[in-house]
């Protein structure tokens, strides 16, 4: 019996010595060696090059780097089957030699039937043909449907059927640090390019009017990014890292200089909707400049309100801030009264006075709520 006993405790031992040695093994193979060969004078060593000929390392720097350019270029070759390039011919004022003047961009197809948005900048509007190149080269007679003089967006349509389609992405859920991603070409060939950055802002206050004031009949509220805006990009998209459209990248000129900025995919979706049931000419007009008031806004104009449009011009003039037969004109606005609502809806930097006013259409009538001379009165306008 003492004989038995001996060999089963040798044999717990031994089992035991292997257990622990197996789950010790388990743990150097998986744990110790990768880490051991991320320094160059343990990777040297062959028997750990060959301990570790099995083992896949998933925290070198350098392969995490390859997988972001393939995921980027992943993405932006998926939106850019929908960005087309949008070239103008003058069908008029031929330049010296009898050559044309021509204008080119970019554009992105939104219907597979051929429908087309771009940027107004892009294109000539007046007296001028136009040509559109898929990414395939294809290459197609286009025509001017219309241009939306809210958004200065421009639609086209070509003959086509089939055509890849851009997705839009919800703008409201993009803030400043989103990572994003804008698709341009050479114009000299068809050649995309790409550039990846990330958001830097919404811009609540800029109209694109182009004027040091806001005007009730230009969209309020632009987006911004990290990367140096070239003209390659005018028309074209900035992607999410999903693919989807975020904006459209459009530019006016102020002071002489070009200043880019994107319009939000949802803007961009609104302004659509009303392209494709030919409602673009029946947005309101209401015919003010303002101050869409701030902090900064109300203690220079001397204004205890930090909400609400402020009808203003730098010269004080009421023709200037409130333009002749307009709707605002006839409704009894005044310069100096401040829009602090429009039908019970709040007039502040989320809704900007432009913004509500595009919602609605000629022929209606709205509830004004204004301040004028620290009293509130209510006006009504008909559009």
């Amino acid at each position: 019996m003492g004989k038995i006993k001996k060999i089963f405790k040798w044999a717990f031992i031994l089992t035991l010595i292997f257990l622990i040695g197996g789950i010790g093994g388990v743990i150097i193979d998986h744990s110790v060696l990768p880490k051991l060969t991320s320094y160059d004078y343990f990777s040297k060593l062959n028997f750990i090059q060959k301990a570790n000929e099995n083992v896949t390392i998933i925290n070198k720097t350098e392969q995490v780097t390859i997988m972001e350019q393939n995921s980027i270029n992943e993405i932006a070759s998926r939106a850019a089957t929908a960005t087309v390039k949008v070239v103008s011919y003058s069908d008029s004022n031929e330049l010296s030699g009898g050559e044309k003047n021509i204008k080119s961009g970019l554009g992105i197809i939104v219907a597979s039937d051929g429908l087309i948005v771009t940027h107004r900048r892009v294109i000539l509007e007046k007296e001028a043909s136009y040509k559109i190149w898929t990414f395939n080269e294809n290459e197609y007679e286009a025509k001017l449907l219309n241009i939306d003089e809210f958004t200065d967006l421009a639609y086209f349509k070509i003959d086509a059927s089939n055509l890849p389609v851009i997705s839009f992405a919800n703008s409201d859920d993009f803030e400043s640090g989103k990572k994003i991603i804008a698709i341009g070409n050479y114009f000299d060939e068809y050649q995309n390019i790409f550039s990846a950055g990330f958001l830097s802002g919404f811009n609540r206050t800029f109209n694109l009017s182009g004027k040091t004031v806001s005007s009730s009949e230009k969209l309020e509220g632009v987006f911004e990014t990290s990367f140096a805006n070239q003209p390659e990009y005018l028309g074209g998209p900035i992607v999410s890292y999903s693919g989807e459209l975020v904006g459209i990248i459009g530019s006016i000129a102020i002071d002489n200089q070009d200043k880019y900025f994107q319009i939000p995919s949802n803007s961009v979706k609104e302004s659509l909707n009303l392209a494709i049931g030919n409602k673009l000419e029946e947005r309101a007009s209401l015919g003010v400049y303002y101050c869409a008031l701030t902090k900064i806004c109300a203690e220079k104009e001397k204004v205890n309100r930090d909400r609400g449009a402020l009808i203003y011009a730098p010269s004080g003039r009421q023709g200037l801030a409130v333009m002749d037969n307009s709707s605002a004109e006839k409704a009894g606005i005044k310069i100096n009264d401040i829009i602090i609502a429009i039908d019970k809806k709040e007039v502040n930097l989320d809704n900007p006075l432009s913004n509500l006013v595009s919602h609605y259409k000629k022929g209606e009538q709205a509830e004004l709520l204004i301040i004028r001379n620290g009293e509130e009165i209510k006006l009504k306008v008909d559009f």
